[in-house]
């Protein structure tokens, strides 16, 4: 076999892993906007294109849920906790990658070892919490929670990309008799960029996502965030699922995150290879 044809081979076979792949990622999407644009009888059919859109599963679900409040819920609880995640992580980073001191190997090892618990395991431990502060059935209970597995990210992404920022930097700030919180602002932060975009981009859809807290911390209608008003969607009896409701609002909630990361693809790919190659 001559080195050309194994190359083509090779090159044929690698794209056709990445359309298999793109298949896997993509598809269950396109099915969820294919079944939000059916009702009835005609979510059982399988049919590879819509040949009679049903777009009135839009409009329900914003006519029998407050959807639009839940999508706002959401947004400010995503919001808030990728801005505490951001200011805590930033500070805690600076400490962690440019200030000596005993332990802090291990310190960074703890904050990572938090976000390997389960949920579940903190989930009466935050309730408890979230009580004696008064915060039961409150959007700041929800940023708060949600800090315990935005923040260890944050904090682990931040330092690996402030390590490697050169040393005569911070010096040339000492002598002009700068902070460390101008440092940390003036100095670092213009040029952390790529990872600040990237870790708050992780946290902000982590937040969008979560389910657990949001379900246990919230009771009435207008506190929840769009992940449980989706998963409490009815219909008209209670053996009735209203699939098309629910797959329009999968697909509502799903359509930001998709532009999102487009947006800022380059710089996601830039804060998550930080430090991957030093030189």
């Amino acid at each position: 076999m001559s080195l050309r044809l194994k190359r083509l081979i090779g090159k044929s076979a690698f794209y056709l892993l990445l359309a298999v792949i793109g298949l896997y990622t993509v598809f269950p999407f396109y099915w969820a906007i294919l079944s939000s644009l059916k009702s009835g009888s005609a979510l059982f059919q399988v049919d590879f294109w819509p040949t009679h859109p049903q777009w009135h599963n839009y409009v329900a679900v914003f006519r029998e849920q407050p959807f639009g409040r839940n999508i706002l819920n959401s947004l400010f609880v995503a919001v808030s906790t990728v801005a505490l995640s951001l200011a805590l992580a930033l500070a805690a980073a600076y400490a962690i990658a440019r200030v000596q001191f005993r332990g802090r190997t291990l310190l960074l090892f703890v904050i990572l070892g938090v976000s390997m618990f389960p949920q579940i395991a903190v989930l009466s431990g935050m309730f408890e919490l979230i009580s004696a502060l008064g915060l039961y059935n409150n959007l700041l209970a929800l940023s708060f929670s949600y800090l315990i597995f935005t923040l260890p990210f944050t904090v682990w992404v931040l330092t690996t990309f402030m390590r490697e920022l050169p040393k005569e930097l911070e010096e040339a700030a000492i002598v002009d008799g700068a902070t460390p919180l101008t440092i940390v602002t003036r100095v670092f932060m213009p040029l952390m960029g790529p990872a600040l975009v990237t870790t708050g981009l992780l946290a902000f859809i982590a937040a969008w996502n979560e389910f657990l807290f949001a379900l246990t911390f919230t009771l009435s209608s207008d506190m929840r965030t769009v992940p449980v008003a989706i998963a409490l969607i009815s219909g008209a009896s209670t053996h009735e699922l209203p699939w098309g409701n629910i797959m329009a609002a999968s697909v509502i909630v799903t359509v930001p995150l998709i532009v999102l990361v487009l947006v800022f693809q380059r710089r996601i790919v830039s804060g998550l290879t930080a430090g991957a190659i030093k030189g």
